[in-house]
């Protein structure tokens, strides 16, 4: 029987333009993901979104100015962010 699951591998790279993250993969894939599928990353600015860290032992990706945490699994999985319309707003207020 077949695991649903991905095999989680670390992260060792990431890219990021106005309009895709991509994240390269220790086992060799590498993933791109529209921009607009996180939008703290969209709203975020170049260096907002250039201000990461690899997290969690290699299976995360943090942003610290844009309070954004994202995970391997999730972006294997092809999850959108989660994040509700009132707390991105809250969010966007913030920034103003």
């Amino acid at each position: 029987m077949l695991s649903a699951t991905p095999t989680l591998t670390k992260i060792i790279h990431v890219a990021i333009t106005d309009d895709t993250l991509s994240v390269d993969l220790e086992d060799g894939r590498s993933i791109d993901v529209p921009i607009g599928w996180y939008p703290r990353l969209a709203y975020g600015t170049s260096d907002e979104r250039a201000n990461f860290q690899i997290s969690g032992a290699g299976y995360g990706i943090h942003w610290p100015d844009l309070d954004e945490d994202l995970g391997v699994e999730g972006i294997l999985l092809g999850k959108k962010s989660s994040e509700s319309r009132a707390s991105f707003e809250r969010w966007l207020k913030q920034r103003q």
